[in-house]
């Protein structure tokens, strides 16, 4: 008997210094996005259930329905979810209403290694008033994906030199690119930019390169909106003229599957997208024009950025935090990462970007890894998502004739501001 009870406590004891005891029995459920990223790693969770004893549930929804969803979960006495994916436009909001538990003390213990991580990711989904609360989960910064065939067929290019007077070349600034999608669309037999206009989320995502490319900006240092500077109404008659002129018939009401479907199906020249979508696009099962493309830095300036975070929400116990934790360290471990990164995952750490194995198949991301550098986010505050409805309602009425330029933006700027006094930001 004695033996017996002291093999238990050493196979007990064991079990415990891999996680397995102290996971016994907890399920994580963790609401995600539904994006290859998500059926990435839900291929991988296998081998984080077997070596910790932990299991997982991803609950996989459409963007525009989390943020609605994950609302009431943060403010209830006890959260259905355990793991959050948390989009860097609602990375000031969440952490401002205390619904984050911070991740320091995570990060110290287990020695978890921040500096691996791009340093425009873990600003923009890490930190918030100096506490880390995130933990960068994968990138979406926006690029410019274009098709080299055309860039280099014959015909086009003494079409180019014989109407522009000088040979066809990579556009250097905005305006150039949106002269270059318009040749396209006239010459080309195609259009010249596959455009995602709908109102909401996918024309502020657009149209931010446009406002970034020119140097423009949501706010100054004091958090005076700068909405409707000389800036931004360039961008937007750059944008509108696009729409109209380069762009497929409806594209006003297109979303990114929508403008993904018209690259992919060989009927555009151009896509300013995320940059992982290269990868799809590269892909002969799902694309005609693979082989064809290549992926650029926005023409002229910094391209807007994005990505989502893992965060822990505070309102769960103290051992399901810790099996989130957990999960957190495995996911984002240097192995899991190229492995994700191999299938084509959004990552977010140098080392996997710099990977000779990664390299190999994805030669590209030395390009993808400085425009990640580069990028810039949306202001991240309390109000964010709210920000980011009042302009997609805005410049769709500008795009629609609803409105002139200057004063859908003009208002956009006023209500701007009136979030950026409510937050206590403005000086």
């Amino acid at each position: 008997m004695k033996r017996i009870s002291v093999c238990f406590l050493v196979f007990t004891f064991l079990l415990f210094l891999t996680g397995v005891v102290f996971a016994q029995n907890i399920t994580l459920n963790i609401l995600m996005e539904g994006v290859p990223e998500t059926q990435i790693i839900q291929e991988l969770l296998p081998e984080f259930e077997a070596k910790t004893g932990i299991n997982v549930e991803f609950e996989s929804i459409l963007y525009s329905d989390m943020h609605s969803k994950l609302i009431p979960q943060l403010m209830s006495s006890n959260c259905q979810y355990d793991l959050l994916e948390v989009d860097n436009y609602w990375a000031g909001e969440f952490p401002a209403a205390g619904w984050l538990e911070p991740l320091d003390n995570y990060v110290k213990k287990s020695k978890f290694d921040l500096s691996k991580y791009i340093s425009s990711t873990i600003e923009m989904t890490g930190y918030y008033d100096g506490t880390l609360y995130m933990i960068p989960m994968y990138n979406y910064a926006m690029a410019l994906i274009y098709r080299t065939d055309l860039m280099n067929d014959t015909t086009l290019r003494a079409k180019y030199k014989e109407i522009k007077k000088k040979d066809l070349s990579f556009p250097k600034n905005l305006g150039e690119y949106v002269e270059l999608c318009k040749f396209m669309k006239k010459y080309a037999g195609i259009d010249g930019a596959a455009m995602q206009a709908q109102r909401g989320d996918p024309i502020v995502m657009e149209w931010t390169n446009y406002l970034y490319a020119l140097g423009g900006k949501y706010y100054d240092e004091s958090w005076k909106a700068s909405i409707n500077d000389s800036n931004a109404i360039e961008a937007t008659k750059l944008y509108i003229d696009c729409l109209k002129n380069a762009a497929p018939l409806g594209a006003s009401s297109f979303n990114l599957d929508d403008a993904f479907r018209v690259m992919s199906q060989g009927k555009s020249f151009s896509f300013i997208t995320y940059w992982w979508m290269l990868a799809a696009l590269e892909d002969s099962s799902k694309s005609v024009v693979a082989g064809k493309v290549a992926v650029a830095p926005i023409p002229g300036g910094n391209g807007l950025n994005g990505g989502w975070g893992w965060a822990i929400p505070k309102n769960i116990s103290e051992e399901r935090k810790e099996a989130a934790w957990k999960f957190i360290e495995w996911v984002e471990s240097f192995e899991i990462a190229k492995k994700r990164g191999l299938m084509g995952g959004a990552v977010t750490r140098y080392d996997v970007f710099k990977d000779l194995d990664v390299l190999e198949k994805y030669p590209e991301y030395e390009m993808v890894m400085q425009v990640i550098e580069r990028s810039k986010p949306v202001p991240e505050f309390q109000y964010s998502a709210q920000m980011i409805e009042i302009l997609g309602r805005e410049l769709s009425l500008a795009v629609s004739g609803g409105k002139d330029t200057k004063e859908a933006l003009d208002n956009a700027a006023k209500e701007f501001n009136d979030l950026a006094v409510e937050a206590g930001l403005q000086r």
